[in-house]
């Protein structure tokens, strides 16, 4: 392969369309902006929500106040395949899977999935847990205990 080879995808390039170069081009005489007014005048601009003198959709709306914040959650999700380079009988946390290695950082919306096998009994401590990770970490031996949910913190 060399440089002189290499061309863009087909389809991926179209050519410049070419306005008032005579009938025969497709886009001779009003050169595709139609005939009359506005439009058709050099330096031809209309503002922002301009709708050709309709009262504009914006300034039709009512305004509306006070919108209330919606502050979302952001979960951590950690499966319990994951759990098992955890020694056995531990207590898993957030701070723990934090020195794991398996959490970057500590988190207040820790969420236990039941993707995998858990092979060893493990005290599991989240702020969520699927139906399948519970059976799974009471089936390996285990147990589960729920942490309450810190309160949520606007995002900005």
């Amino acid at each position: 392969m060399r440089l002189t080879d290499l061309r863009p995808a087909p389809g991926s390039k179209r050519n410049t369309k070419r306005v008032g170069r005579g009938r025969g081009s497709g886009h001779g005489k009003t050169s595709t902006r139609g005939h009359n007014g506005q439009g058709q005048r050099s330096g031809e601009s209309k503002r922002f929500g301009f709708e050709g003198g309709q009262t504009p959709l914006f300034r039709r709306l009512p305004k509306i106040h006070n919108f209330d914040q919606l502050i979302k959650r952001k979960w951590v999700e950690v499966n319990v395949g994951a759990l098992n380079v955890l020694p056995p009988n531990s207590e898993v946390t957030p701070e723990s899977l934090v020195e794991a290695g398996l959490l970057r950082h500590s988190t207040d919306s820790l969420r236990i999935l039941g993707n995998g096998e858990l092979k060893i009994a493990l005290t599991v401590k989240a702020h969520h847990i699927s139906q399948g990770a519970r059976m799974k970490v009471e089936s390996a031996g285990g147990s589960v205990e729920l942490l309450g949910p810190a309160a949520p913190t606007p995002e900005k």
